[in-house]
């Protein structure tokens, strides 16, 4: 009971439903909210959006709406699907070739009666238009002339978990796991429920609810007994219209079927995963696929046995395409023994030398999954060049909205702006427009399938993130996948109004100014101009300059009395930009034309080098760090002007992290400024103290 209780306490986040205070408004909204037009027997995902729309509604307007069949009254709200209706079908015609997830909002007369119409091309597109005009009626919308019609523009929008079964999260930062606890699933999921609710409510369609590092434990959630509570996971989910995946240990035949191989093309193992893909369906029978991380980071593979990704993947694609399932397969692939002292040794082009070569060879039921940069989620890193180099091949990108090396939610970064750029980068892989956005939807090539994953940042956390800003990541996540030309500010003040109220101008500007600006304040004081890590070592949490994690073969920023960099060129380095397509091959080669942000990340150059912006790079190391110190701590200040405009559990969470970060961001002044001070004998051109 207690656990059940404190599931009930959980954060209603974005889904909050404040009552509407303006007199207005609320009259026009009980006009139309007094009646519910549903189907007689609806499914329990159409029950779905019919429980959102009351909860919504009866929160908002302290009303319920009255289900029927056949309205009565001269204004009300009709849900539905189409082929449930003539009149729906008209609405829904000029989404004919649209994705199964599409909806229309749109007001319409019919027997001299009014109604707001809620329609999807499919279940899942009317719970999509539930959630939406509940958003607008936050927002306080107009309900008079809606005309409006949504399609996504990514097929798969994926949450990854990396929770792990002994209850504990990989890279997480809000508490333990909603899904597991003490190597079993829970037997109350009330938080779960809850969970799936926000997702939908963003147009969340997939999640994967394991960790990717899948140990001996974890391996058995493939099987009974664990999978028939898997199964209870997918129910919750499936009601909202979100299809479960497991990320699966390549060497499951040898820990879980004890089989002496795991070599993809020996026929035991074969008959193996075709035996454990039928178990799977019968008991989930809408199972999404297996999320593969192999061969990487001691992880088993199919390079154990001499075989490549493709003999890997299409092993398992073979035994899930009977049932029309997809296997996930991360290209984050390196050696982490490699000798970073060798200067021709380099991670960044790893996963485009292992992929590339084998474009064209994967089934149609396999998706690559590429991290949005070469290295690891780093605040600032180039695109992956892998994007648009195998146009043969179904990708996907991966974004990790977990702040792993972004302040691990004890420093805002409102990361949004970050993954617009990444998706509006032009690979021009079919020359210019040739964005990651069209890649990872299919549309540039014409393939069907393809989509966004992101590695989630919630945990048992009251209000599930840890830090109260860092909802804005989750929501903003949802919100940009479904619709990449939602811009990163629109989406954060949607976010500040479902969750704080939009009747203050000040609280709604305080809160979209501390976003907007959060991303690049954090890379002020953390690592300059691209270079990445300087992070502890394993944890990735707080300031050490040299500390790569894998510092044993040295630094990664090669920092030296005479300068800092990885030299990355084809002229005299490792020749990763060569991996690029022109014109940014050219680009990142010339010191000429290389963006400053990326300066260190491509070229080893002396500390008194001049960037495009005048300055040199250490007179841009030390003013950055001073002024990404200065605007943390006005992050703090800015926000105490909130005292009594926020329930005092929200201020006071961002409160105690603002001030964290603001002691934490001088810290990392200080390490910085002092470190390359007396690497580089260079002094500050303003003459502040660095010691």
């Amino acid at each position: 009971m207690e656990l059940e209780a404190n599931h009930r306490q959980a954060d209603p986040c974005w889904l909050r439903y404040a009552p509407v205070d303006h007199p207005e408004r609320l009259a026009q909204y009980r006009k139309w909210c007094k009646e519910l037009v549903t189907p007689a027997n609806p499914s329990p995902l159409l029950a779905s959006a019919i429980f959102e729309l009351h909860q919504g509604i009866e929160s908002m307007l302290h009303m319920k709406p009255q289900c029927v069949a056949v309205p009565a009254e001269a204004y009300s709200l009709c849900l539905g699907v189409k082929g449930q209706s003539a009149l729906i079908d008209e609405a829904l015609a000029p989404l004919a070739d649209a994705s199964e997830d599409s909806y229309v909002i749109r007001t319409i007369s019919q027997d001299g009666r009014k109604h707001l119409l809620m329609a999807g091309v499919s279940e899942r597109g009317a719970l999509c238009s539930a959630f939406h005009l509940l958003r607008l009626m936050q927002m306080g919308e107009s309900m008079e002339v809606i005309n409006m019609q949504e399609s996504p523009d990514n097929g798969l929008r994926m949450i990854n978990q990396w929770d792990k079964l002994d209850g504990s999260i990989e890279r997480g930062y809000a508490g333990g796991s909603i899904f597991y606890k003490n190597n079993e699933i829970p037997s109350h999921l009330t938080r779960v429920h809850e969970y799936a609710r926000l997702l939908a409510s963003t147009g969340i369609n997939a999640i994967a609810i394991n960790n990717v590092n899948v140990h001996e434990r974890e391996s058995w959630l493939i099987k009974l007994p664990m999978l028939s509570q898997v199964a209870r996971i997918a129910d919750i989910f499936r009601n909202y219209g979100i299809t479960v995946f497991l990320s699966v240990n390549f060497a499951s035949p040898i820990v879980v079927g004890h089989l002496p191989t795991a070599d993809p093309l020996d026929e035991d193992v074969i008959a193996w995963w075709k035996q454990t893909a039928a178990e799977i369906y019968e008991v989930v029978p809408d199972f999404g696929g297996f999320l593969v991380k192999a061969d990487s980071e001691s992880r088993p593979g199919p390079f154990t046995y001499g075989r490549n990704h493709v003999d890997g993947a299409n092993m398992l694609a073979e035994a899930l395409k009977p049932y029309g399932g997809l296997v996930i397969w991360r290209c984050f692939v390196y050696n982490c023994f490699q000798d970073w002292r060798d200067r021709t040794t380099d991670r960044a082009k790893a996963a485009y030398d292992h992929f590339k070569p084998l474009d064209g060879q994967f089934e149609d039921n396999v998706i690559l999954q590429i991290k949005n940069g070469p290295i690891d989620f780093q605040v600032q890193e180039p695109v992956s060049p892998l994007f648009g180099t195998m146009p043969a091949t179904n990708q996907m990108l991966e974004l990790q909205i977990t702040q792993e090396y972004t302040g691990q939610a004890r420093h805002v970064c409102y990361l949004v702006p970050q993954w617009k750029e990444i998706l509006a980068f032009d690979t021009y892989a079919q020359g210019e427009g040739s964005e990651v956005a069209k890649i990872v939807s299919g549309s540039l090539y014409g393939r069907k399938l393809g989509g966004v994953a992101a590695v989630s940042n919630i945990g048992d956390d009251r209000n599930w993130t840890g830090h109260i800003l860092a909802q804005a990541n989750l929501y903003g996540y949802g919100r940009l996948v479904w619709n990449c030309n939602l811009s990163a500010e629109q989406i954060a003040r949607e976010w500040i109004a479902l969750t704080f109220g939009s009747g203050s101008t000040q609280r709604t500007e305080v809160i979209l100014n501390l976003l907007m600006t959060s991303w690049l304040t954090y890379e002020q004081y953390t690592a300059p101009l691209g270079v990445g890590w300087m992070v502890n070592p394993h944890h990735h949490y707080g300031p050490n300059v040299d500390g790569y994690e894998y510092s044993r073969w040295g630094t990664y920023h090669f920092a030296d009395r005479d300068g800092i960099g990885v030299d990355r060129t084809v002229k005299s380095g490792t020749g990763y930009t060569a991996q690029y397509r022109e014109p940014n091959a050219s680009r990142y080669e010339s010191l000429e034309t290389c963006p400053d942000e990326l300066l260190l990340f491509f070229h080893h150059i002396p500390y008194t080098h001049r960037q495009h912006s005048g300055k040199t790079v250490i007179q841009h190391i030390y003013d950055t760090r001073f002024a990404g110190a200065e605007q943390a701590q006005q992050f703090l200040d800015a926000w105490l002007t909130l005292e009594g405009q926020m329930d005092e559990e929200a201020f006071e969470n961002g409160r105690s992290r603002l001030l964290e970060q603001a002691e934490h961001a001088r810290e990392w002044r200080d390490q910085i400024n002092t470190y390359f001070y007396r690497k580089s004998g260079i002094p500050d051109e303003q003459g502040r103290t660095i010691y």
